[in-house]
């Protein structure tokens, strides 16, 4: 009886928990509704994310057999829509930054479609791809810019990285999409990609039932400022770097060392497990310590990486050098927040808030046409002198990086502003 009565009172006090909760999430959504409809946005996003990153790689490497001069061709009209993000945020400003946000998703999820369903070979399968990633690219620079909109001042770092934390959350749904469709259920391809699509279109309907903001005509122009000039080096140094490894990390471990999709999955989960945690700790990290220190660190740790994808092979036995490879692909995707340090030393050093999303859109912009050339270069030199070539040029530019970063200050400096009209 006694029991019983214990059992009860248990159970009543964690109803009265569940409900207390419950209160609290809807009280908290209705104080801050728009950021609120923004992670919603960022979480189910992130699930065709996480399928995304999952098994595009192997998806190329599977249906299409490319060799590596072929995959790095690749990256030049899937980064296309990056490097015109400058033009194409001059041409849709005026549909304010939640709508836009809004057609991004559309954009992702009809791309995403495409690829599933209407590639009846490798040219049309291009095409969709640039679909894709012109949604992806739309949405870049917008979350930082609306997320910080949302935030208040000193808490930029802090609420970009409840917003990645979210959406990185939501990759492992992604993730264990993949590995259980691939490895129990026999999902194919296509079907990945219909279930991603779905996901982006959700994402989209969310974004929808945001307050839009207000446009300004400021926002209708190419505005480049003196001041920025260091996020420009920035953004280009980090293109190049960043664009070796999304092509090439993945492509080592899946050419030198048979990586299956559904091991690819697993890897997502230890990224995502690990990098929740980062994205928060990086977030309270710029607050509390400045880009300057988050983002030179962030460029010594990948001199290491990139010495570790180099070299590895070389030192160690097949089995420890694979480890020590797939842990360097872990570490390198766990310190991605570390994005968001360019974002808000952007907002620091700005005189006008109209002026930050149309700035990062450049900086994707430049990080982008750099983006373009990279992959093709690396691809030859990884066919002429192997890939470890590419890692140790990849290792220079972490050092010019790093020499950038040592730059960074977020006291405003006086500036003129050299404007060029749309």
């Amino acid at each position: 009886m006694k029991e019983q009565e214990n059992r009860g009172v248990f159970f009543s006090k964690a109803n009265g928990f569940l409900m207390k909760r419950k209160q609290n999430l809807i009280r908290a959504f209705i104080s801050d509704r728009d950021f609120s409809f923004l992670l919603a946005a960022g979480f189910i996003s992130g699930i065709a994310g996480g399928i995304h990153l999952s098994i595009f790689n192997n998806f190329l490497n599977d249906v299409y057999h490319l060799s590596e001069t072929a995959r790095g061709i690749v990256e030049f009209p899937r980064e296309l829509p990056g490097a015109l993000m400058i033009f194409i945020f001059a041409g849709l400003a005026f549909l304010g930054s939640t709508r836009l946000a809004s057609l991004s998703m559309l954009f992702s999820s009809l791309g995403m479609l495409g690829l599933g369903l209407l590639s009846p070979d490798f040219s049309v399968m291009l095409i969709w791809m640039v679909v894709l990633n012109l949604g992806i690219h739309i949405f870049m620079p917008l979350v930082p810019g609306m997320g910080m909109h949302l935030s208040e001042e000193g808490q930029y770092g802090v609420r970009l990285g409840r917003y990645n934390a979210y959406n990185l959350a939501a990759t492992i749904i992604g993730y264990l999409i993949v590995w259980l469709g691939f490895q129990y259920l026999n999902i194919s391809y296509p079907t990945a990609f219909v279930i991603a699509a779905g996901c982006y279109f959700v994402a989209g309907i969310l974004l929808l039932n945001m307050k839009p903001q207000k446009t300004d005509s400021k926002q209708r122009r190419f505005v480049f400022k003196k001041k920025f000039l260091l996020f420009y080096l920035l953004s280009i140094v980090n293109g190049v770097r960043k664009q070796i490894f999304l092509t090439f990390a993945p492509w080592v471990l899946i050419k030198i060392y048979h990586v299956d999709t559904p091991a690819f999955a697993i890897l997502g989960f230890v990224v995502a497990g690990l990098s929740i945690a980062t994205r928060t700790i990086v977030g309270k990290a710029i607050d509390k310590l400045g880009e300057r220190i988050v983002l030179s660190a962030e460029a010594i740790l990948l001199i290491i990486l990139c010495l570790g994808y180099a070299f590895s092979g070389e030192l160690f036995p097949a089995s420890v050098a694979l480890i020590i490879t797939a842990g360097c692909y872990v570490l390198d995707n766990s310190v991605t927040a570390v994005e968001m340090a360019r974002s808000t030393y952007v907002k620091k050093i700005s005189d006008d808030p109209n002026e930050v999303i149309p700035t990062l859109s450049t900086g994707i912009s430049l990080d982008h046409v750099v983006s373009m050339l990279i992959p093709f270069c690396g691809g030859l030199l990884w066919t002429a002198f192997g890939y470890q070539v590419v890692f140790l040029c990849a290792s220079l530019i972490a050092v010019l990086n790093l020499i950038l970063s040592f730059r960074i200050h977020t006291k405003k400096p006086d500036a003129k502003v050299h404007g060029i009209p749309a």
